[in-house]
């Protein structure tokens, strides 16, 4: 049912958009944006309509009406572009106007072929396999159905990130419909602080319809995904420390580690997948002997592939098919000592006792590295708001849970399990001297505080730039979801 206030806003935007881009609840294109959401908790928010703009001018049109005092109402907002954040609230709004960014999917290679102009409702996938005909790719996400927009304004780790930096320091320009309605670019000589403040800065500015990224050449990529008994959790954390420190880093080189608990087996294993960009034919790189030296566990989905990085994006989403299970994430950041890692295998084994009656349950806590030559700025158009080239010289990791169970009674019990497993581990870290207050975005909980993470510098600058494109801070007080910027004390 649509309330009176929602009901304006609606017979506005059809009139203003057309109803066909206007999208009701029982209606197919309704249901359909339901079923594409990730999670089955995102999927359960149902707003008041779905608007699904298919231009810029259309986004810029919904945002001038529904920030319009004439629109009887505030009502809240939210703006979704793959969908994958898991949680409710994330990108949608529950009796509100979501807007769907879906239609804004172009994928535009410049003549010169050194950068690629793409819609945010573009999804990573669509980019690649446009790309990889012509022996290109772009430093994007890793799971097909992900998409641009939410992972580049998080920051956003890929495969490709120890070589090229993150997904966001690849933007040179980002197109932007700001609360008022206005369309600006915002690149290295034009809203150079809007260029700045979107790259970590979540929704906190406007709504990005578009990104302009580097591309560079890219072949075949080597992967495998390996599991070893829980025996060898002592080597695992010496060899994964030594990797990851700074001296010893390939670029070529992504990989995560941790430890997976299947229910249904009753088995812990420790996992490791293993990313190599530029591979010399089939051969397993160097790089990664130790770990495929270590005893294994067998597993049907353990095997070695050469292939291009839309395959790969396809294959993972084999790991969580959307809205198979229910899912979440939460993460932490510390420096990958051999002792922290230990430690931290010590708080994935304590925090099953807290999980035995849940059912269907995959628990599984990983370590991705974020090497210097990731994170490091390495000229003025690689200056973002995270914060972490002010602050560090050597590697640090994230260190994410993600588990997925069946049954949403067990909902708060996983949550509570999250949020202690992070606790201990963030305890150990201040212990061991090697914790670090950054919050990796694009695997935050809601209860996390992102923003703050990033430093009081970042934080700072961020407030003076919402005070400049968003006065009346209508993407922080009506749009829901993202992660937003610290009020001042």
């Amino acid at each position: 049912m649509v309330g009176s206030t929602s009901l304006h806003q609606y017979e506005a935007l059809v009139a203003l958009l057309g109803a066909d881009k206007v999208l009701l609840p029982g209606s197919t294109g309704y249901n359909a944006s339901l079923s594409s959401y990730f999670s089955p908790q995102a999927a359960a928010v149902h707003p008041a309509c779905f608007v699904t703009p298919r231009t810029v001018t259309d986004v810029s049109t919904v945002i001038k009406s529904l920030t319009s005092p004439d629109n009887n109402g505030p009502g809240d907002i939210a703006v979704r572009a793959g969908g994958h954040t898991w949680f409710a609230d994330a990108n949608s709004a529950p009796g509100g106007i979501t807007i769907d960014l879906r239609g804004l999917n172009a994928i535009e290679l410049s003549s010169d072929r050194s950068s690629v102009s793409v819609g945010t409702g573009a999804t990573w996938d669509a980019v690649y396999s446009k790309l990889e005909p012509l022996g290109l790719s772009v430093a994007g996400g890793r799971v097909a159905g992900v998409g641009v927009g939410g992972l580049t304004l998080g920051g956003g780790i890929s495969y490709f990130g120890p070589r090229e930096g993150w997904t966001c320091n690849q933007v040179t320009a980002f197109e932007v419909v700001l609360a008022d309605g206005s369309v600006v670019e915002a690149n290295e000589k034009e809203n150079t602080d809007l260029w700045w403040g979107l790259r970590g800065g979540s929704n906190n500015f406007g709504i990005v319809t578009r990104v302009d990224l580097n591309t560079f050449e890219q072949g075949l990529l080597w992967s495998t995904l390996t599991l070893n008994p829980l025996t060898e959790v002592d080597k695992q954390a010496k060899i994964y420390a030594e990797l990851m420190a700074t001296e010893n880093y390939d670029v070529n080189a992504s990989f995560l580690t941790g430890w997976a608990y299947a229910s249904q087996q009753g088995l812990s294993v420790i996992l490791n997948q293993l990313i190599y960009t530029r591979p010399s034919e089939n051969d397993d790189p160097a790089f990664y002997k130790p770990i495929l030296d270590l005893p294994s566990v067998s597993n049907a989905s353990a095997k070695t592939t050469v292939a291009n990085m839309s395959t790969i994006a396809q294959n993972s989403v084999a790991l969580q098919r959307p809205q198979a299970a229910r899912y979440m994430t939460a993460t932490t950041t510390f420096a990958p000592t051999e002792a922290m890692i230990r430690a931290t295998y010590d708080a994935f084994t304590t925090s099953l006792s807290h999980l035995q009656n849940v059912t269907g349950l995959m628990w599984a806590l990983n370590l991705e590295p974020l090497p210097p030559q990731l994170y490091k700025n390495r000229g003025g158009s690689d200056a973002n708001a995270l914060g972490l080239d002010r602050k560090h010289t050597g590697s640090l990791v994230v260190c994410l849970v993600s588990p997925s169970w069946s049954d949403a009674a067990h909902d708060e019990q996983v949550y509570g399990a999250a949020r202690e497993l992070m606790a201990d581990i963030e305890s150990k870290a201040k212990g061991l001297g090697v914790y670090d207050p950054f919050v990796y975005l694009d695997y935050a909980a809601p209860w996390q505080e992102v923003v703050k993470g990033y430093g009081e510098e970042s934080v700072g600058r961020l407030r003076e730039l919402r005070k400049r494109v968003d006065p009346g801070e209508v993407f922080t007080r009506r749009v829901k979801g993202g992660f937003k910027i610290p009020e001042e004390s």
